[in-house]
């Protein structure tokens, strides 16, 4: 917990306490056995009253009181010599992952407010499998402990399934090989009710675990005689902004000083202090394919061939990012040949609505993505204002074209022409897409139809009009070789007739006054 003043941390400022799990038997266990070693039985008493706010058998917020509770019942002095206690104890959990400690800034009140959300303990197979906390395990109470504590959480397998001849195979079947949604009718007072009884996840987490960047991992790195340097502060109560900011910053892979960088450039906020996510696009966009280029040239040099392929399912913030969209089955695509042993088709569809096209590209091929269809891609997303569900799903139309043997290539005009195409039929969503392609694909194999008819000679093609040809045809001289050379004869005669026409073309011309 950084607390510079201690004025700010008093018995009569306000706090809540947030959780969205519960404590089992073994995590119990975890916590006297492995965490309170390390922590302290304090911290582990300080975290047990905060996990008893909330009933046992619910989750969610408790309400707001005077941090006065928390001083009386753990017989801390109120005073300063007790708050430093308090704030040391809490910041021993925190530093191993048992607590968040969040400040909320109250203008009505121009005072504080703390939120402290509890974390879950880890498992014993996710403990023993981090380094840093083992080792602090070990100092504490030393290496042939800690193996002791290991064993204990564990139950040897039986000696049968420990023979290597035993041959493993999953049997078990997947959500939608025994049920069937019904995709097609869309609950709309169910998704409402939902989201209104549904507790509000920090700004700090995603839904796929990893941490969104927030307002101290950018002020902390920002430098202090920037120009940008009034802005990037008021973005501490701004989360519509920040959201923008987590936005971009998932979409091209930038870390918390990348994303520092950027904001210190001209151009970047507008002079009321908001964010221009045209200009941030755009500079992300050069410093994410410079980043590509730079782990191009460090892979040859190494010789090796690195999958750049992220996680799938890696949304921004919940309650700052747009939520994950489904897709109707009537809207499926099918799974294209190099995808068909990785997902099923309903993992495929997902991931064709939600995912960034920049990691959707990176799916199809097992090293870099080639530089010259990034930029094609690129221009489409940043100059066009093409959505990026639909950028997917030009990707897989173009991919599944390209895969299915057809002797069209992947150029930068082809692939702009269909892009172009989509932009004047308005096509801006993920269902006007898919039914894009779809008739795309119709009108393409009646072509093929047409083409193979002509080719058979059952049709001809005819350009008559009104009974008469559209163009005259002319004879063509052709040579068949029996053209000789000219004989010497035939050569003087031809010398003295050129004479002879020159010479009368001289006296005419003397004749004329």
């Amino acid at each position: 917990m950084r607390m510079s003043n201690l004025h700010h941390f008093t018995e009569h400022h306000r706090y809540c306490v947030s959780r969205e799990f519960g404590l089992s038997s073994v995590d119990g266990r975890m916590l006297g056995s492995v965490y309170q070693p390390m922590v302290g039985a304090f911290a582990i008493s300080l975290y047990r009253l905060l996990f008893e706010h909330i009933p046992a058998e619910a989750i969610g917020y408790s309400t707001v009181e005077q941090q006065r509770r928390l001083f009386m019942t753990l017989g801390v002095e109120p005073n300063e010599k007790g708050r430093k206690y308090l704030v040391d104890q809490a910041s021993r959990l925190e530093a191993v992952g048992l607590l968040q400690t969040c400040r909320i800034y109250v203008g009505e009140t121009e005072d504080y407010m703390y939120e402290y959300e509890l974390l879950p303990p880890l498992s014993p197979a996710d403990f023993f499998a981090t380094q840093h906390l083992t080792l602090l395990l070990r100092d504490k109470i030393g290496k042939f402990a800690v193996l002791s504590l290991r064993e204990q959480f564990w139950n040897r397998e039986p000696e049968e399934w420990s023979c290597r001849s035993i041959g493993k195979e999953n049997i078990s079947l997947p959500f939608y090989d025994i049920f069937q949604l019904n995709t097609h009718v869309i609950d709309y007072e169910l998704e409402q009710a939902l989201a209104e009884v549904a507790t509000v996840r920090q700004p700090g987490t995603r839904e796929s675990g990893e941490p969104a960047i927030g307002y101290s991992d950018i002020i902390l790195r920002f430098p202090r005689e920037s120009v940008n340097r009034v802005h990037v502060e008021k973005l501490r109560f701004d989360h519509t902004q920040m959201g923008v900011i987590n936005y971009v910053a998932h979409k091209y892979e930038l870390s918390p000083q990348d994303l520092s960088r950027l904001l210190d450039e001209d151009g970047v906020f507008t002079p009321d202090g908001e964010v221009i996510l045209d200009t941030l696009q755009y500079k992300a966009s050069q410093h994410f394919r410079q980043d590509m280029k730079r782990q191009e040239k460090r892979e040859i040099a190494a010789a090796k061939v690195v999958s750049l392929r992220s996680a799938a399912a890696e949304e921004g913030d919940d309650s700052i990012a747009p939520p994950e969209q489904s897709v109707e089955m009537e809207y499926y695509v099918e799974v294209p040949p190099q995808f068909m042993s990785k997902c099923d088709i309903h993992q495929y569809n997902m991931m064709l609505r939600n995912e960034p096209y920049t990691r959707l590209l990176q799916t199809f091929f097992p090293g870099a993505v080639p530089g010259q269809l990034m930029d094609i891609f690129e221009k489409i997303d940043l100059n066009y204002k093409l959505s990026g569900e639909v950028i997917n799903v030009l990707i897989h139309y173009l991919m599944t074209m390209v895969a299915s043997g057809g002797d069209q290539r992947m150029n930068r005009n082809f692939v702009e022409a269909i892009a172009s195409n989509m932009l004047v039929k308005q096509v801006n969503t993920y269902e006007k897409a898919v039914r894009y392609i779809r008739d795309q694909s119709k009108v393409k194999g009646k072509g093929a139809a047409s083409g193979s008819t002509g080719a058979s000679g059952t049709r001809q093609r005819s350009y008559a009009k009104n009974g008469r040809s559209a163009k005259p045809e002319i004879p063509m001289v052709l040579d068949d070789g029996s053209a000789g050379t000219v004989s010497e004869e035939e050569f003087a005669a031809m010398m003295k007739k050129a004479a002879e026409i020159k010479a009368s073309k001289k006296k005419g011309v003397s004749k004329t006054p």
